[in-house]
């Protein structure tokens, strides 16, 4: 029997990749140069000032994890068309496939190197999760920061307080765990930065594999290879 939402789209693999989201803001911040490199707003401000500021070599240098960035939405967007010609897995397993193996050798990267490199590595698997898992259940989510979550939780707690809107209240509460989910990810992680160093990325791994296990025993077993499904938000 085909279930109504797609493996993709299920709320608990939405928390699982929000918490290593988690994880990997955590490690950038404490271990690769003190920046977070889920999203970009960050990179465009301080592009900004340095340019404001005259520091024009400086600012330009944004432009390479704004660059990565903006190319993990494009492959993310052109990929799973030719990816589901396979006929073995959605492109969504495999994204989360690929993710593990760049953390995985992001482990092996002594923090004596140059931060760039694992900033643009995460800047760019960050983009494409986000482009890739955009609903979870048809409620829109992000997966790699927290900004309208924040938002959607007001919201839905003033609309259930206004209009006692049942929906609008369980919608607050999906997005209150997203936050609760990054912000378990970002603590667990910063416990283990001290002690495992730059491997402690790996810890990212349990939650990641977690959700490629789901997401391929889908693939495989509940929607039968059903590779003409798109999922909603696409």
């Amino acid at each position: 029997m085909k279930k109504e939402f797609l493996a993709c789209e299920r709320k608990e693999v939405f928390l699982l990749l929000m918490f290593g989201a988690g994880m990997m803001g955590a490690y950038t911040f404490i271990l690769r140069g003190g920046v977070f490199c889920n999203a970009q707003t960050a990179n465009f401000v301080m592009m900004a000032v340095a340019l404001g500021t005259g520091s024009i070599s400086q600012g330009l240098y944004y432009l390479i994890p704004v660059c990565a960035y903006f190319m993990g939405s494009v492959i993310s967007e052109l990929l799973p068309n030719p990816v589901k010609k396979i006929h073995l897995f959605r492109w969504d397993t495999y994204l989360v496939a690929f993710e593990i193996l760049v953390l995985f050798g992001i482990g092996w990267i002594p923090l004596t190197i140059n931060h760039h490199i694992v900033q643009v590595m995460i800047n760019f698997i960050a983009s494409m999760q986000y482009n890739t898992f955009r609903q979870a259940e048809s409620i829109p989510m992000a997966t790699t920061f927290c900004t309208n979550h924040l938002r959607q939780t007001g919201i839905g707690f003033v609309r259930y307080i206004k209009k006692k809107d049942g929906q609008a209240l369980l919608r607050g509460f999906r997005h209150l765990s997203m936050l609760v989910s990054f912000v378990a990810g970002g603590v667990l992680e910063a416990f283990f930065c001290s002690i495992l160093m730059e491997k402690a990325i790996w810890i990212a791994l349990i939650p990641l594999g977690i959700a490629f296990i789901i997401l391929a025993y889908g693939d495989i077993k509940e929607e039968q290879r059903d590779f003409s499904s798109v999922p909603r938000g696409h």
